[in-house]
């Protein structure tokens, strides 16, 4: 069987409680058929717009042979490395499939200046761009697109033939593309972008790079009868069940890869889940965890704990109190997403709006319109300048991470935002089991501005009991941005700025530490938390 769930405990009670209720309403079968209804008449006018990811494997089926064939010719003309410049859902699905089949594909999901001139400068007389966007105005990838054109024709190489765009049709961009000569693959419009893994937003880049696509559709296609069934032993309600029926007691979700052949899954179901259902103060915070990680040992009271585990694994030992999951890559992508969409209704909240996501790009517009001057760091300690609005009497780098730490209530989280360079700081990833080991408390860790796109929604939206460490830098290289008034580095302090600015204005910690020589100073920041 392509997916198998079992659970336990707090997880098994709401299961024998609410499924029989989703079963005797016929939610299972009103998903499959699409009605916009499920979810309150609030919801509605989205829901009619937005539940196309339902017969993604029906649609998608017919991109697979264009994708191929495009694939083959990319090839033929010596291309052998595939970039992709998307943000949120349309970046994290094909780096999951990709890296769950092994296959190389670099994923440009970033306005850092260093990151992007890195992509930029790897075997660019051999690469090709795929751009992904849903609306077709994300600032990110248009910046993204700009650069690579510019390079594509200083090198000798026309732009069209080495850039493949992604994006609903009549979109901004869709219609820019076309008439600029641009090859290009238009989506579901039906689809959201955290939904959108089985729509050409995750095909395109990941069959380019050599993925088995065509398999991943079949495996999902496998669960699919399975979904559309009002049983009890239908996989999706008894996901939604398990992580949504136990609130309020459990609002944090602690998903951790135990065995699974998948790589990265959790962090794909860690921005459909946040952006879902993080609406009304309500919602499910996601937690990226590995096997050690403290919330694990902790056993926290609010926290359910998923494990993703090997294929038929889930059927041998469940520890009390937890869910296992097994599966196929393409069975667990489209459950997750029927689970998600489910769990909206348990929650009362609508699972396909994101309202407010739009805030923090709106600050950030704002900043790259009237380009104010920084606000000035209460203080500098060890080369890093340090802002935040919880510093209390602190006047060294560790007493204002103790004073953050402090505000962590015994039902909040902290959520560690780095708006750095991931391929070269990739170790400030290791702050979130650092701090988790301090505070007690679940804690989340976000590459920026990506996670914008996908968990900011919750972070503004959902339990305002978040309390926020933003790491930025200046760094010594910037990288301008064709016919723009604003570079990567200005856009990119803009939006760690624009969203610290919301977040504050909500009443949410921040504390913002700057790093002013970042390869000096990442060190410091490490010693400094632990």
């Amino acid at each position: 069987m392509s997916f198998d769930i079992v659970v336990s405990g707090a997880a098994a009670e709401a299961v024998a409680r609410v499924v029989p209720v989703l079963v005797r309403d016929g939610v299972a079968s009103g998903v499959t058929l699409q009605d916009p209804t499920l979810w309150g008449p609030e919801a509605e006018a989205d829901s009619a717009t937005r539940l196309g990811w339902i017969e993604a494997v029906a649609i998608s089926t017919g991109l697979v042979p264009e994708i191929l064939a495009l694939r083959d010719t990319l090839r033929h003309s010596g291309v052998n490395h595939i970039v992709l410049g998307g943000m949120g859902g349309s970046s994290l699905a094909p780096e999951v499939i990709t890296r769950t089949a092994g296959v190389e594909l670099t994923v440009l999901d970033s306005t850092d200046p260093a990151q992007v001139l890195s992509a930029l400068n790897d075997r660019l007389e051999t690469s090709a761009l795929v751009i992904s966007s849903k609306s077709g105005s994300t600032v990110e990838t248009d910046s993204q697109k700009r650069v690579y054109e510019r390079a594509f024709r200083n090198a000798g190489i026309d732009p069209t033939t080495r850039i493949v765009i992604v994006t609903d049709p009549g979109s901004p961009l869709d219609v820019s593309a076309r008439a600029d000569g641009y090859r290009v693959f238009n989506a579901d419009p039906n689809v959201g972008g955290r939904y959108s893994a089985l729509t050409a937003f995750g095909l395109v880049p990941s069959g380019l790079a050599g993925a088995d696509i065509a398999g991943l559709l079949a495996d999902a296609e496998s669960v699919a009868l399975r979904l559309a069934l009002d049983t009890p032993d239908n996989p999706g309600l008894i996901l939604a069940a398990a992580i949504a029926g136990t609130l309020p007691l459990k609002d944090k979700l602690g998903i951790v890869s135990d065995g699974t052949y998948i790589v990265g899954f959790a962090d794909w179901a860690e921005q459909l889940i946040a952006e879902s259902t993080g609406k009304l103060g309500r919602g499910l915070l996601p937690v990226v965890l590995e096997t050690a990680s403290p919330e694990i040992t902790e056993q926290l009271a609010d926290m359910q704990i998923v494990r993703l585990v090997h294929n038929r694994r889930a059927t041998e030992h469940v520890a009390d109190g937890e869910i296992e999951i097994s599966g196929t890559l393409g069975a667990q992508i489209l459950v997750w997403e029927f689970a998600t969409a489910v769990a909206g209704r348990l929650l009362g909240i609508n699972p396909f709006d994101q309202p407010d996501v739009e805030s923090a790009k709106i600050a950030t517009r704002g900043l790259l319109d009237s380009r104010p001057e920084p606000a000035p760091a209460a203080f500098v300690a060890d080369g890093v300048e340090v802002r935040g609005t919880a510093l209390g009497e602190s006047d060294t780098l560790r007493s204002a991470i103790d004073a953050l730490l402090e505000t962590v209530g015994p039902d909040g989280y902290l959520s560690i935002q780095a708006y750095l360079n991931r391929l070269a700081f990739g170790e400030l990833a290791g702050l979130r089991d650092i701090l988790a080991e301090r505070t007690g408390r679940p804690v989340t860790f976000g590459w920026g501005p990506r996670f914008l796109h996908s968990t900011g929604q919750f972070h503004k939206g959902g339990p305002a009991v978040g309390v926020f460490l933003q790491l930025t830098a200046i760094e010594p290289i910037d990288l301008d941005i064709p016919d723009r008034p604003f570079t990567f580095g200005e856009l990119i302090q803009a939006q760690a700025a624009g969203d610290a600015s919301v977040l504050a204005e909500q009443g949410r910690p921040v504390l913002t530490l700057t790093l002013t020589d970042p390869a000096n100073t990442v060190a410091t920041v490490m010693s400094a938390s632990a």
